[in-house]
C-alpha cells in the first residue's frame, strides 16, 4: 500500500523560503555515496596510516568493525553506517592524507621496480652494469659489490633462478638507492 503524499507544511514552505539553496536530493545523495566510497578507502588502510588521521573513535571503531565483519550483508550495512559517520566530517584533510598515501605508495613502487631492474641487470650484464653503477655512485666498495654479482650470477647458472645471493644482492641495492636524493 502506498503512503499518500502530503503537501509541505507550513514550516517546510519556511525552511525552503529561509534557505533556497538547500541542495537538492540526488545532490545529498551523491554526497551520501561519496562520503560512503571515502569511508571504504578508510577500510582498506593500514592501521598505523588509520591511526594518523586522528578520527573521532566512534569513526575508527566503525571501521575496525567492518574489518572483523566476514558477511557481505553485514560489511554492506557497516559500509552505510560508516558513511553515516563520515556525513559530519570534514572529507578534505582525509582525502589529502590518502592522496599523500597513495603518492607516498607510488614512489616506493617505483623504487622498488628500479632496485629489481638493477639486480636484472648487474646479474644479466655483470661487469659492464657494475661499472656503470659505479660511475654514478662512486663510493660503493666495487670487490664487494663484484663478489654479491658473482655470487648471484654463480647460483642462477646453477638453479635457474634467484635464490639467497640474489636477495643479498637486492637487499644492498635497497639500501644504496634509500641513501639517494
Amino acid at each position: 500500500m502506498r503512503t499518500p503524499v502530503t503537501p509541505p507544511s507550513p514550516q517546510d514552505t519556511q525552511d525552503e523560503a529561509r534557505n533556497p539553496q538547500r541542495p537538492s536530493k540526488s545532490a545529498r545523495k551523491r554526497a551520501a555515496h561519496a562520503a560512503q566510497d571515502l569511508g571504504e578507502e578508510l577500510i582498506r588502510l593500514r592501521a598505523a596510516q588509520l591511526d594518523a588521521l586522528n578520527l573521532p573513535e566512534p569513526l575508527v571503531d566503525a571501521i575496525r568493525e567492518a574489518r572483523r565483519i566476514t558477511s557481505r550483508a553485514g560489511l554492506a550495512r557497516q559500509r552505510q553506517f560508516i558513511g553515516k559517520l563520515m556525513r559530519d566530517i570534514d572529507p578534505g584533510p582525509i582525502r589529502a592524507l590518502l592522496d599523500a598515501c597513495r603518492a607516498l605508495d607510488a614512489q616506493e613502487t617505483e623504487r622498488f621496480k628500479r632496485v629489481e631492474n638493477w639486480r636484472e641487470r648487474l646479474i644479466s650484464e655483470g661487469a659492464p652494469a657494475l661499472t656503470e653503477l659505479q660511475r654514478w655512485r662512486p663510493d660503493i666498495d666495487a670487490d664487494e659489490w663484484a663478489r654479491r654479482v658473482h655470487a648471484a650470477q654463480a647460483e642462477r647458472e646453477r638453479a635457474g633462478v634467484g635464490g639467497a645471493a640474489a636477495k643479498e644482492l637486492f637487499r644492498a641495492l635497497r639500501a644504496l638507492f634509500a641513501t639517494m636524493p
